[in-house]
């Protein structure tokens, strides 16, 4: 059967080719997914292959072959253009250099014949997220970690170094009708402003949201920050004078999704499909967010209104109002900034002719040319960069006359023309039940007469039915460990804990761990409170009773401090963290180690460790990372087999 949008055609001949056509597709031979990409009005610029900067002409002359450029060796994180046209700057930034290129200068030399070089501006300066030319192109701003450099574009000069965000900075631009004022993000969700020239700190915002903020933008017609998350918010705040940098607004696009969708959604076009049924409700957007774990913010980009296309024009019909582009790793959207609402809603899967279903990174041009839009995306998933181009115009009348599908997991459905075989998974067969006696014989219904009475009971139809629910099953056995512990608990309860009393507020026994001044790093109950695990910064982990009564269960074996410590789903396993950058599990039974985990796994210490999913996992973080690890352990032989299968998964 074909894709649902190969068969969406509109009332004025639009098709999918003719809202978004995919120009170009490259391969990488390296992922390319979380790289600052750029866009200018008729170049896009791309890493290749790593550490190769790949600039490609936009325009549909055959003869523009796309520019290479070589000049780094590590691979290229950040890309972005001049602001002006005359020369035509772009900066590229790697672990190793910061280079500014000349592109003319750059295009003279490979007609030439010869190699073309940039200017290094920067060296060695760390992991680069993000660049930007100040409006003259005098200066660039480098955002590596969770610093800030002023580099001149000129040549290899640090005017100045900004300080202060505690995690690494994602964004950063110029303010443009204020002089020597930057503005900047950060994964530490907070955003900060900047006199570069004097590297002092004007502003500094407090915690923003729960997530790290990934994109900005500066609105010069309002004079706004319009900062987005990676959970899809999007935040305002006012740069005028006076207003002290105050929220303005703050849009959740999920929601505002939701609201468009019910808004623009209509169903005349289902005529043109012949022998198919589409079921769409509200719900479906709803279930899509179960689905959907993320919807980070990746780009925030200017919108150009596009050109009038006749008197029912469905959108864009207020002059004074404008629009942005916001991209992110599902699709393209353009909000409204009069209202805050959303105009258009373009969904990547929603095109079955894209490559890229999910993107890691996005860049927009700034203007519409012939009321086009240059898209640049690279796969999240897949070492593929796709360059795409949007029409803007029919975007606009394709969704507001609901004629663009929204974006669903499953657009159409299909009925069947035959029942299912008997033979097929699909098919349930509901057997009745048998009534069976006492005696374990089949019992049948046997024929009785019909009887008239006068009076008939009420069958109970005009009332109110009643229903049990949660009703408890009286008749489980209950074993004796049960009824033991019940009864101890409700004897603890009415003589060490009164009702009648306050709550205990002296200490009732204390023990000395070790003979020298130690410190406790981790402490953890087990799961019946019967046992009491430690963790000491002399490298030893014991396990006391609750009551700390006895000598304790001493586990020696690390080489560092212990950081944390986990009891198993039954008791009888305790996981361990350390400074020594190993985990180990220990049976509670011996103080020998049933598995170990050594550096060559893991290269930073370890920080916290636990069983997961009733001990079939062991979840741990380690710097920066989260491990999902699945163990075995064979406690059948003698000798315990240490054997460490595979790691599910890590994330950054």
């Amino acid at each position: 059967m074909e894709n649902s949008m190969d068969l969406c055609f509109t009332e004025d001949g639009y098709n999918n080719s003719s809202i978004i056509l995919e120009k170009q597709v490259f391969r990488s031979k390296v992922p390319e997914s979380h790289v600052q990409l750029a866009c200018s009005l008729h170049y896009c610029a791309f890493p290749l292959n790593g550490n190769e900067l790949c600039i490609w002409n936009t325009s549909d002359d055959p003869n523009h072959q796309p520019l290479h450029l070589i000049g780094h060796h590590h691979s290229i994180t950040a890309l972005a253009f001049g602001t002006k046209v005359d020369p035509l700057l772009i900066c590229s930034a790697s672990r190793d250099y910061v280079i500014v290129w000349n592109l003319d200068e750059c295009t003279k030399k490979v007609l030439q014949g010869l190699m073309p070089q940039g200017i290094v501006i920067g060296t060695l300066l760390g992991m680069v997220l993000y660049v930007r030319f100040s409006p003259d192109d005098q200066i660039v701003a480098v955002c590596a970690g969770n610093r800030i450099y002023m580099l001149n574009a000129k040549d290899e000069a640090i005017l100045a170094e900004l300080e202060g965000h505690l995690a690494p900075v994602t964004a950063a631009e110029f303010c443009t009708w204020e002089k020597n004022i930057l503005i900047s993000v950060s994964e530490d969700r907070s955003f900060k402003v900047w006199d570069y020239c004097t590297g002092l700190l004007i502003y500094q915002s407090a915690v923003i949201t729960a997530f790290p903020l990934l994109s900005l933008f500066i609105d010069e017609v309002n004079k706004q920050i319009i900062t987005g998350c990676a959970d899809g918010q999007l935040w305002i705040f006012s740069l005028i004078s006076g207003h002290q940098y105050r929220c303005v607004v703050h849009i959740n696009v999920k929601k505002e999704r939701k609201k468009f969708y019910n808004k623009t959604t209509k169903f005349e076009h289902l005529d043109q499909i012949q022998n198919i049924s589409q079921t769409y409700t509200p719900n479906d957007i709803e279930e899509e967010d179960m689905v959907e774990t993320t919807f980070p913010i990746l780009r925030i980009e200017h919108c150009d209104k596009p050109a009038n296309f006749g008197d029912e024009e469905p959108s864009f019909h207020d002059v004074s109002a404008h629009y942005l582009w916001l991209g992110s790793s599902t699709g393209l959207f353009i909000i409204n900034t009069a209202n805050f609402e959303l105009e258009a809603a373009l969904h990547y899967k929603d095109f079955s002719g894209l490559s890229i279903q999910i993107a890691g990174s996005c860049a927009l041009m700034r203007k519409a040319v012939n009321g086009k839009v240059f898209c640049l995306l690279t796969s999240m998933f897949e070492n593929e960069i796709a360059l795409m181009e949007v029409n803007v115009a029919a975007l606009l009348r394709c969704q507001q006359n609901g004629l663009l599908l929204s974006g669903r997991e499953e657009g159409l459905s299909t009925v069947a023309r035959c029942p299912l075989l008997l033979t097929s998974p699909l098919y349930l067969k509901k057997e009745k039940p048998k009534l069976v006696n006492k005696k374990g014989t089949k019992s049948q219904i046997k024929d009785q007469p019909l009887v008239f009475h006068n009076k008939i009971k009420s069958s109970g139809y005009t009332s109110t039915p009643h229903m049990i629910m949660f009703s408890p099953n009286t008749k489980v056995k209950q074993n004796r460990l049960t009824s033991e512990c019940e009864r101890s608990c409700r004897r603890r309860n009415k003589e060490d804990y009164p009702l009648g009393k306050s709550p205990p507020t002296k200490s009732e026994r204390q023990i000395t761990v070790t003979d020298k001044p130690t410190a406790i790093c981790c402490i953890q109950y087990s799961g019946n409170g019967e046992l009491l695990a430690c963790g000491l910064a002399d490298k030893t982990l014991l396990a006391f009773k609750s009551n700390l009564i006895g000598e304790p269960t001493v586990y020696s074996g690390h080489d560092g401090a212990i950081t944390s410590v986990g009891w198993s789903h039954d008791n009888n396993w305790l996981v361990s963290s350390s400074e020594d950058r190993t985990l180990r599990i220990w049976s509670v039974s011996s103080a020998e180690p049933a598995l170990c985990l050594g550096k060559e796994i893991f290269h930073k210490s370890v920080r916290s460790a636990q069983f997961y999913y009733i001990d079939t996992f062991i979840l741990l973080s380690c710097g920066a990372e989260f491990y999902l690890l699945r163990y075995y352990l064979d406690t059948s032989k003698d000798e315990i087999k240490r054997n460490y299968r595979y790691c599910i998964g890590s994330w950054e």
